[in-house]
Parts: C-alpha cells; structure tokens; sequence
C-alpha cells in the first residue's frame, strides 16, 4: 500500500548523508534543544564536592571525622548534583517502520529523531549510546562522550541494514536493563508494533529514565475511501485485503488503531514514563521542541 518515494538521503553515501543531517539539525540543537535539554533532565546522583565547618542542623552522618579530628573542629561533607547523564537510543529497525503515505517514511522520522537528541546530548558533554533491534540486537554502540563518537553512532544508524523483519522489544529492553547499571535516559523508537513488552519497560522504568517515542503513519488514524486492495505485512509476510469502501470496515480498522494508542498510552502513563508521538507528517524538531518545553515546566 505504501507508494514509493524519491528519497534523496537515499541516493547519497553514508558520510554525506550523515552530514547533511547534521548540518540541518545543528541550529535547531543550539538555539532550542540544547538549552531545554539541561533544564529537563535532572542529574543521575550526587558527587562529593568539598567539606565545610559544621552549622546546627547539618546531617551529622555526613560529617568528616578525619578532617574534624585534623583540625580541631567539626567539618561536614557537602555535596552537588552529578550533571553527567548517558542518553541510550533503543532503535527499532523493523521492517513495519520502512511504511509511510507522508512525506516520509517512519524509519526516516526516527533516525532524524535520534540525531536530533544524540546530537543534544553532545552539546551537554553526555555519553551518548544506543541499540539498534529487530528479532534481536543486531548493533550495540557503547556509551562515550564526544561528537566523534556520536557521528560514529549515528553512521551506524544511518548505514545499517537490518537482517530480521519483526520486532522483539521486550527482549531489546531486557538486554539494555541488564548491561546497562547506572541510571540515564533510556529514548525508545519504535513504532510499538509489537506484544509481550510491558514487564520489560516496567523494570526499564524502574531504573531508568524513560522516554518512549512513538512512530506513526496517517494511514493508522482512518483509511480512505478505497476499493478493496490486497497489502503485505513487511514483517510476517502475511496479505492482509483492505476494504476502504465499507464504512463498518473503515470504523473497526479506526477502533482498532485507536485502542492500540490508548493501550500504549495507558502503559506509559502507569510507569511514570514520558510519551512523544510523532508522525510522518510532522516537523520532528518541533514535536521534541515541544516536550522539552513541557517538561521543563513540570520539574
């Protein structure tokens, strides 16, 4: 059912087409996302940072007694919010997010999506790393600082060609909650075009913080009037026929796609996590322009 597109990024090699991203997303990380990304996030810890004289009502745990005894007075140890935070990109590759009837495809709107945040991410001096998933993982980029580094990422995600068609988030996300130990930003991308999920990104909420990103085409909202046409699942290979003439047949598919977004709604709402849903229509800087400003408002 998807026509295809002339898409220019396609027709460019991997170096270029990584540049041209960059180039395009660079002014929209200075003035805008940069700035509210260091306002929205708060610190993974605390650090030590010096020792003071004691004042009635420190915490009397937190006093140095090597140095109180040195000195001949009571010092505590005072201490500040550790700044550095690792944002991980879990990326789905599937074959579901090749579709769009938009001006671009999901996986387009994704990988623009993760340049755009990595790309942030730099601007904060965090480590940034990802996962790159269908069946199974089939890239896995270690968190590191640097924009050398996040272009390597980001070529990775730009070149990589999957080798399965479906998606296994939950064994995705079960990977990731178990390598990695210390808190960050976990950014999920994907369409959620898949089952048995939810006990993993509850555990990956519980340490983590998350952010699940959801890709969608028009088409999932309400179909148009159309004859009936035979269309392929990208993943399973199945033929599914589609009738756009039927009214009752436009109502259960709209009922359909609307729980489903319901459903994943509720999830993420239960589990403390925030939900951005971005469509191959939309202006994706400007839908993460506006959750970041959102939730700057809430902390």
């Amino acid at each position: 059912m998807a026509r295809k597109r002339f898409n220019p990024l396609e027709h460019l090699p991997s170096e270029a087409r990584l540049r041209q991203l960059e180039i395009v997303a660079q002014r929209l990380v200075e003035s805008l996302l940069a700035g509210n990304y260091r306002a929205v996030f708060k610190g993974t810890g605390i650090e030590f940072d010096e020792v003071r004289e004691y004042v009635e009502g420190d915490d009397t745990r937190l006093i140095d007694w090597n140095v109180s005894s040195r000195f001949g007075q009571v010092y505590t140890k005072t201490f500040r919010e550790e700044r550095e935070m690792t944002l991980f990109l879990v990326l789905d590759l599937s074959s579901s997010l090749n579709f769009g009837t938009a001006a671009r495809s999901m996986r387009e709107i994704a990988l623009i999506a993760s340049t755009l945040l990595t790309l942030a991410a730099v601007k904060n001096n965090d480590k940034v790393g990802g996962v790159l998933f269908t069946e199974s993982i089939e890239s896995w980029i270690v968190p590191a600082k640097g924009r050398t580094h996040a272009l390597r990422l980001l070529q990775e995600v730009i070149s990589h060609e999957p080798r399965r068609d479906g998606s296994n988030l939950a064994g995705a996300l079960r990977t990731v909650t178990e390598s990695l130990k210390r808190r960050g930003i976990l950014v999920i991308i994907s369409d959620f075009q898949t089952t048995n999920y939810q006990r993993e990104l509850a555990l990956a909420s519980k340490r983590h913080d998350v952010i699940a990103i959801r890709i969608h085409d028009p088409v999932m909202e309400g179909l148009p009037d159309f004859p009936l046409v035979a269309v392929g699942d990208p993943e399973t290979g199945r033929t599914i026929f589609l009738n756009g003439r039927s009214r009752r047949f436009r109502f259960d598919y709209e009922q359909f796609w609307r729980q489903q977004r319901q459903q994943w709604l509720r999830e993420c709402h239960r589990r403390g996590i925030s939900a951005i849903e971005i469509g191959t229509g939309d202006n994706v800087a400007e839908r993460l322009i506006s959750f970041f400003r959102h939730r700057s408002r809430q902390r």
